[in-house]
């Protein structure tokens, strides 16, 4: 009998990617009138790198985030005065706690930057992505140098419903 040997397929080989390789953006969003959970969760997909093809999940895959204006972040219902920010000194006692008002009033780039972080991994690559945003209270930043991009979110203004 006569048998024909067929070959064998070649594997297909998956390309790996380098950090080196990916081109970093800078994005600049305006928080003016953005409600603070629904940006704060695009800001983490931008930063985690899940808007692109090649996500891959224990990479830092994402681009750099600049969020102007985060003094004019809202939030809906009665959390202005019911949303409360911890911290702790470390010290016995030394557990202080603010309203979102308070702390709006004092240092505004804090709310935006604790919402994003809880939003990435608790691991060594979520503190990686988290140095990649950047949040200015007001209409300024220094980064013009890196030629940001201007980002419109398509999230719910407040008084639309």
């Amino acid at each position: 009998m006569n048998k024909t040997i067929t070959p064998i397929p070649k594997m297909v080989k998956e390309e790996i990617l380098k950090p080196e390789a990916l081109e970093k953006k800078w994005y600049v969003i305006d928080a003016t009138d953005q409600r603070l959970g629904r940006l704060a969760c695009e800001v983490a997909k931008i930063l985690r790198g899940k808007n692109k093809p090649i996500y891959t999940p224990h990479m830092d895959t994402g681009d750099f985030v600049i969020i102007i204006n985060a003094d004019k972040v809202v939030v809906t219902g009665r959390k202005s005065s019911q949303k409360l920010y911890r911290r702790h000194s470390g010290r016995p006692g030394g557990m202080k706690v603010e309203t979102f008002d308070k702390l709006q009033q004092r240092i505004p780039e804090r709310i935006v930057e604790k919402a994003v972080k809880g939003m990435l991994p608790k691991n060594a690559l979520g503190r990686q992505l988290f140095t990649k945003l950047k949040v200015y209270p007001g209409p300024n930043h220094p980064h013009e140098a890196q030629k940001p991009e201007e980002l419109t979110l398509n999230t719910i203004p407040k008084g639309d419903k």
